[in-house]
């Protein structure tokens, strides 16, 4: 049983969200929360899977939030559940660390989806938000950026990243570069590292901002 929790300052949406994703097979709400203090007390006692968590709240912003449970709480993956279509936004806070970004207009069909995605992959894109991710970050380039230090990745690393990024995961990454599975996942720790980013997700918005693949 995936267990997920809802942080959003609007008692009928978190109402609203709690009774569709009861509904779904596999996924059950733990708690609900109205801003991010709350969350984070509650969080002592119980972990989830998945947190949905809204931007706009009225004791702690949502940044704010993704950044002391990424902090704190390194194994809840969070996805962003707001109003704000920014592209520049989605992009920042993949890479603080979100595990996706969805809008409040999102089908519940899609939900369920993306918190399958995330438990199950650590992501999840969708073709408008990978369209949007894409539109701002070519928007916000002015200069090519240069990675930390300059470091610079091997022939393997790149092969690997460019099958990350093309929604490969650690099992078919080793059998299509014929490597073992733990070597794959050493790969991937190894880049997530080296471009400084906090998971799988940020990995790849990284790699567009970088260059390093090919949009």
């Amino acid at each position: 049983m995936i267990k997920v929790v809802v942080t959003d300052d609007h008692k009928l949406f978190r109402e609203g969200i709690r009774f569709l994703i009861d509904q779904m097979e596999g996924i059950h709400v733990v708690f609900e929360t109205s801003g991010g203090g709350e969350l984070l007390k509650n969080l002592k006692f119980e972990e989830p899977d998945v947190l949905l968590l809204d931007l706009d709240m009225p004791d702690m912003e949502g940044i704010d939030v993704l950044k002391e449970i990424k902090s704190l709480y390194t194994k809840v993956k969070v996805i962003i559940l707001t109003m704000y279509n920014d592209p520049q936004m989605m992009a920042y806070l993949m890479e603080l660390g979100a595990n996706s970004y969805l809008l409040k207009d999102t089908s519940p069909d899609e939900l369920q989806r993306a918190i399958l995605s995330v438990h199950d992959h650590n992501y999840y894109f969708n073709k408008e938000l990978s369209q949007a991710m894409l539109s701002g970050l070519k928007r916000q380039q002015q200069k090519k950026p240069t990675l930390k230090n300059n470091v610079a990745l091997t022939a393997r690393e790149m092969e690997v990243l460019e099958l990350i990024c093309q929604e490969y995961t650690t099992k078919e990454i080793a059998e299509k570069l014929f490597i073992s599975s733990r070597t794959a996942e050493g790969h991937r720790k190894n880049l997530i590292e080296k471009l400084g980013v906090k998971n799988t997700a940020g990995l790849i918005v990284k790699a567009i901002k970088e260059g390093l693949i090919q949009i």
